[in-house]
C-alpha cells in the first residue's frame, strides 16, 4: 500500500570476535530499511571504547566507508527509525546514549505511558527534560549501572518500569543484551554466524549476511552475550501477542515470523478473501508491493486472472525535499502509474492490505477509473482498522480512521468503488495457521494487551 500509516523501527545487533560488527550491522539495517526511513544509527565497541554515528536519511546515505571504518570493534547495535514518540527531530535519533557513554540502546516499539519511568528518574534527580520513551529507558538502565549493578541486574531492575511494547538491544563496552516485552508485540530474532551471535527485528536481515536463524527471543526474556558466550533468563513470564499487522503489512515477505513464512500467510489472506467474497470480474490487481501476495492468492482461489495494473516507482522513499505544489497534490501519481492496457473496459478487483484514512485509496480508485475500468471492486486483506495503535505504529487518531467513523457502505461511497469488502477477523487468523490468542489485534478489536494508561481516554468503542 502507498502508506497512510508508517512503519515501526528496525533494530539489529552483532557480537562476535573477529567481526567487523559495524559493517555487518550496516548490511542488516539495509535489509530492514522498510521498517523506517527517517534516520539510521550504529554504535560499536572494541571492548575499550564505544563509537557512534547516526544521522537523518536512508541507510545508504547515512554511512560511507570512512564512517564504517571509524566504528571499530566486534560488537555493535543499529537502528532505523520512524518516529512514534518525541517527534521527528534529529536529537531523538537512535542509538540512544548519554554524555557518560556508559551504555547505548536501540528500541523498536512504543511506551504509551511513561509515568513510572518519569516518576522513578525524577526521584533519583535524573533530568528528564524533553526525553522520549526510548531515552527514558536508557537513562533508567544507566542509573543502575552507575550504582554498580551489572548490565543483567540493571535490566532486571529497569524492566518493571517499562509499560508498553519494546524489543530492545542494549550495549556496553563489553556486552550486548536483548530484552522483549512480556507480550512480544514487537518481533525480535536470534541468529548465529561463525561462532558469533546476531539479533534482528526480522529474519530477512540474517539472510543478507548469511547468518543462521536460531529462534525468536521469547516474550519477557533477557539474552546476554559477552566473551563467555550467550546466556538467557526469563525476567517475567511471557505470553506471546505478536502484532498481527506484521503479518498483514509490516514484515518483509521473505521473513519468518513465529515459524511461518510471511509471503505464504499473505497468499492465504487472499485465498480467504476470495472464499468470503464471490465477485464476477475480469482481472485482479494489487496495490504494490505489500498486497501482491494476497492478490495472487485471491486470483488462485477465484480463478480470475492476476495482472500488474499499477506500476510502482521503487525509488521513491521518504524525502526531505518538499515537492513543488502541483506535484504535491499528485503524490500518488508520483508513486504509482496505471497500465491502461490491463485496466481498460475491465471489471477490476483491486486488492489492498488495509484502509486507514481512505484518502490514498480514493485517489487510486480514481486513477483506475481514469484508465478506463468498467467497474472497480475494492477488497481489503484485513479487517476494518477502527482503533489507533499505541505500541509503535504511527497511526492517526481514532477520529481520523475511516472505519471508525463510517460504515462499510459509507466507506465504499467515499472511495467511489462499486463494492467494498474486508477480510473477516476469523479469515485473518485462519490464514496464519496459528491461534488468535498468540496475536495482538488491537487495531481491529480495541483490545490492548498492555496497559495504555492515560491513552485510554482517546478511545471510543465502535
Amino acid at each position: 500500500m502507498v502508506r497512510e500509516i508508517s512503519e515501526k523501527c528496525a533494530i539489529f545487533g552483532v557480537f562476535g570476535k573477529g567481526f567487523e560488527a559495524a559493517r555487518l550491522t550496516y548490511f542488516g539495517l539495509y535489509a530492514l530499511q522498510h521498517r523506517g526511513q527517517e534516520s539510521s544509527g550504529i554504535s560499536s565497541s572494541d571492548g575499550q571504547n564505544i563509537y557512534i554515528h547516526k544521522d537523518t536519511g536512508l541507510v545508504v546515505h547515512v554511512y560511507n566507508e570512512q564512517i564504517l571504518d571509524s566504528l571499530k570493534g566486534h560488537l555493535a547495535i543499529g537502528h532505523n527509525r520512524y518516529s512514534t514518540s518525541g517527534g521527528s527531530t534529529p536529537e531523538h535519533n537512535q542509538p540512544v546514549q548519554n554524555q557518560d557513554n556508559l551504555v547505548t540502546l536501540v528500541h523498536n516499539g512504543n511506551l504509551p505511558t511513561t509515568k513510572k519511568l518519569e516518576e522513578f528518574l525524577s526521584s533519583k534527580n535524573v533530568d528528564i527534560t524533553n526525553l522520549n520513551d526510548s531515552e527514558l529507558m536508557q537513562r533508567a538502565i544507566e542509573y543502575f549501572l552507575k550504582q554498580g549493578e551489572s548490565l543483567e541486574q540493571a535490566l532486571k531492575k529497569s524492566f518493571p518500569l517499562f509499560t508498553g511494547a519494546f524489543s530492545v538491544l542494549v550495549m556496553t563496552k563489553d556486552k550486548l543484551a536483548a530484552i522483549r516485552d512480556e507480550y512480544g508485540i514487537r518481533p525480535l530474532s536470534l541468529g548465529k554466524l561463525n561462532g558469533g551471535f546476531i539479533f534482528a527485528s526480522e529474519t530477512c536481515a540474517f539472510d543478507v549476511i548469511q547468518a543462521e536463524f536460531v529462534r525468536d527471543v521469547n516474550p519477557g526474556e533477557m539474552v546476554i552475550v559477552d566473551d563467555s558466550g550467550l546466556k538467557s533468563q526469563q525476567i517475567v513470564n511471557g505470553k506471546l501477542n505478536l502484532d498481527i499487522f506484521e503479518m498483514v503489512y509490516f514484515a518483509r515477505p521473505d521473513s519468518m515470523l513465529m515459524g511461518k513464512k510471511v509471503n505464504e500467510i499473505r497468499r492465504n489472506l487472499g485465498i480467504n478473501l476470495a472464499k468470503e467474497n464471490k465477485i464476477e470480474a475480469d482481472v485482479v490487481i494489487p496495490v504494490p508491493d505489500s498486497a501482491i501476495p494476497a492478490a495472487l492468492g485471491f486470483s488462485k482461489e477465484s480463478k480470475i486472472p492476476f495482472d500488474h495494473g499499477l506500476i510502482k516507482n521503487r525509488y521513491i522513499h521518504r524525502t526531505f525535499i518538499r515537492p513543488e505544489q502541483h506535484l504535491r497534490e499528485q503524490s500518488v501519481q508520483m508513486k504509482l502509474n496505471p497500465l491502461p492496457e490491463v485496466i481498460k473496459d475491465k471489471r477490476v478487483i483491486l486488492i489492498d492490505d488495509s484502509i486507514v484514512r481512505g484518502t490514498t485509496l480514493k485517489k487510486i480508485v480514481r486513477m483506475i477509473r481514469g484508465a478506463g475500468a468498467k467497474e472497480v471492486h475494492v477488497l481489503i486483506s484485513s479487517p476494518p482498522t477502527k482503533y489507533p495503535d499505541f505500541y509503535g505504529i504511527d497511526t492517526p487518531k481514532q477520529t481520523e480512521l475511516i472505519a471508525a467513523t463510517m460504515n462499510e457502505d459509507e466507506v465504499r461511497k467515499k472511495l467511489d468503488a462499486d463494492s467494498l469488502h474486508y477480510l473477516s477477523l476469523e479469515g485473518l487468523i485462519s490464514a496464519t495457521g496459528l491461534s488468535k490468542d498468540t496475536f495482538c489485534t488491537s487495531c481491529f478489536t480495541g483490545e490492548y494487551p498492555i496497559d495504555i494508561g492515560e491513552r485510554k481516554l482517546e478511545i471510543k468503542k465502535v
